[in-house]
């Protein structure tokens, strides 16, 4: 049976871990707000007032689309830019709404691109109007051929290999990683580099994100029959916070593991009852995302020379640092 104790060994190999990259959860479905921020660094731009579009597919209810819109709305207020904030998780719906920023004529737009696909068409009209785009959070495979300026996030897969990678350290054998999107394509990615980095057996769970009591019936019947299941990876907060439930009901000595965070993770990891989260820091691509658009209208700047993504994790938050971080979770800003 493998115990939390395990992981205090283990420091340096994870913040050594916390290398590269990782993306992915939800906001406001489909309604759309206007924000213009109150976290603003010191000093505040005296360029003339700009209008950005920030498009995400969130869907209601994950924290972790607050931690975004922090970020973007402390950039925003720190360079005299007036925010408009809009979601749906259905990817056609999102398309919709990026060409609602279009029509409306804005000076900049940051996207998800989840579903690749969805978003082509709506990039290439924003380009075709001479409204630069950027990416951020989902679709670091695509962002280049989407056409974006500019793509701010996390490798999924490699952070994915990471993370198998610290399982083995940890003894685990048998991991089931539960994916609360089918065909979300940094959820898929990251399941994939966990297969890949792990040398125990990885079996993949689809449930509904938009509804935890299903994702908590549905995972606690798998551990009930998978009785071989010693690791529970989920990947999304809220899906971690279920998973312990799930494990506890289903009379399960399986640990849990996560992708992102929040201030319940920290505390969580914290206490023991999950054992480590990879941090992607949300707030931190919400931030440079409509910074990045601010700095190309006023002085032509993109990051990465518009060949590479600049990225935002992952990193290892473990018992070990928790309480630095919680500090920041605290506030709402990790």
């Amino acid at each position: 049976m493998r115990r939390h104790h395990r992981s205090a060994a283990l420091t340096a190999a994870a913040l050594v871990g916390a290398l590269l990259a990782a993306g992915c959860s939800s906001g406001s479905g489909g309604k759309q707000s206007e924000t213009g921020g109150t976290d603003a660094a010191a000093g505040k731009a005296t360029t003339p007032r700009m209008t950005v579009a920030m498009v995400t597919h969130a869907a209601p209810g994950d924290t972790f689309w607050d931690l975004i819109r922090k970020g973007a709305q402390a950039a925003a207020a720190k360079d005299n830019i007036k925010l408009v904030y809009s979601s749906d998780p259905v990817a056609g719906n999102q398309a919709n709404l990026v060409q609602n920023a279009i029509d409306q004529k804005v000076d900049g737009i940051a996207l998800t691109a989840a579903k690749p696909d969805a978003m082509k068409g709506a990039v290439a009209k924003a380009k075709a109007a001479g409204i630069p785009v950027v990416g951020f959070n989902s679709g670091l495979d695509n962002w280049k051929e989407l056409g974006m300026l500019e793509y701010f996030g996390q490798d999924e897969n490699i952070a994915g290999q990471a993370f198998g990678e610290r399982l083995n350290q940890l003894g685990a054998k048998h991991a089931v990683c539960v994916i609360q999107e089918q065909g979300q394509v940094a959820l898929e990615a990251r399941c994939a580099g966990l297969k890949k980095g792990f040398k125990g057996t990885t079996e993949n769970l689809y449930v509904n994100g938009a509804d935890m009591p299903s994702v908590k019936s549905t995972l606690t019947a798998k551990l009930q029959k998978g009785s071989t299941i010693d690791q529970v990876v989920t990947l999304g907060a809220p899906i971690a916070l279920t998973a312990v439930q799930s494990v506890r009901d289903a009379g399960s000595e399986a640990e849990v593991a996560t992708f992102d965070l929040n201030k319940d993770v920290v505390t969580a990891v914290q206490g023991g009852d999950i054992e480590f989260a990879v941090d992607q820091q949300p707030y931190l691509q919400g931030y440079l995302a409509v910074d990045a658009l601010w700095l190309y209208r006023t002085n032509g700047n993109f990051s990465g020379g518009g060949t590479a993504p600049v990225l935002t994790g992952p990193a290892f938050i473990t018992k070990d640092n928790a309480d630095t971080i919680a500090e920041f979770a605290k506030k709402g800003t990790r």
